[in-house]
């Protein structure tokens, strides 16, 4: 009875913090998904605009589909006709995704070689202006096994973003301060000349979140090169 007791209050504490969220009030009212579209706004303004009109962008770890959404307007400010999009947006998650006008969605598990070979032919040899990463593994609570699994999750994001991106491109990879979060920070500050780690307001006060942006692709030489 006591922990039913306290998982019920545990559960008053989270609705009234999401219920009064400034944040969750605010994508209610301008119509987006979820409060994170608020945490890549965030990341687009302190880098001065990184979402332009026409980019080919890819959103990993992708549902609900606030990212998208933001993505999307930033595409189309002043709003676009149905199949007019100036820009393109391919969407990956394991989890359904409800549709969103003119974004491509790939189904699957980005670590997966099958799904990672459709987002390849999605693509068409086209190179990539943006990777977004707002993928987390779904967590045990073991530190040690977690902090594995997340920085997995980073490295695949920076691999494919080495493979796919333009030189002066960007990937933006949600990561967490822990175990692990510096090894991650190298391996960006090897692959990239311009590296910040960013925290958006928008972020709950109580979450190691953190998001690692990468700017410009540093040239990496081939396996065996001498």
């Amino acid at each position: 009875m006591k922990v039913q007791t306290k998982s019920k209050k545990v559960n008053r504490a989270w609705l009234h913090d999401h219920v009064t969220d400034p944040y969750v009030r605010r994508a209610r009212e301008e119509g987006y998904r979820a409060r994170a579209a608020y945490k890549l706004i965030e990341i687009d303004q302190a880098l001065g605009g990184l979402l332009e009109p026409g980019q080919v962008v890819v959103d990993l770890g992708a549902v609900p589909g606030a990212w998208s959404q933001v993505v999307r307007r930033r595409f189309a400010p002043a709003g676009a006709a149905a199949g007019a999009l100036p820009g393109t947006l391919i969407a990956l998650d394991l989890l359904e995704f409800e549709p969103i006008e003119g974004v491509t969605f790939i189904q699957g598990d980005f670590r997966e070689d099958e799904v990672l070979g459709r987002l390849h032919d999605e693509l068409a040899g086209r190179p990539v202006d943006v990777v977004l990463s707002d993928m987390a593994p779904n967590l045990s609570g073991i530190e040690s096994s977690d902090a594995a699994r997340i920085a997995h999750l980073v490295e695949l994001a920076v691999e494919f973003a080495c493979a796919h991106l333009k030189p002066q491109g960007a990937l933006v990879a949600k990561t967490f301060h822990g175990s692990g979060y510096s090894q991650q920070v190298k391996l960006f500050k090897e692959r990239f000349r311009v590296v910040k780690a960013i925290k958006p307001k928008a972020s709950r006060d109580k979450s190691a979140e953190t998001f690692l942006v990468g700017l410009g692709l540093k040239v990496v030489p081939a396996v065996g090169a001498g």
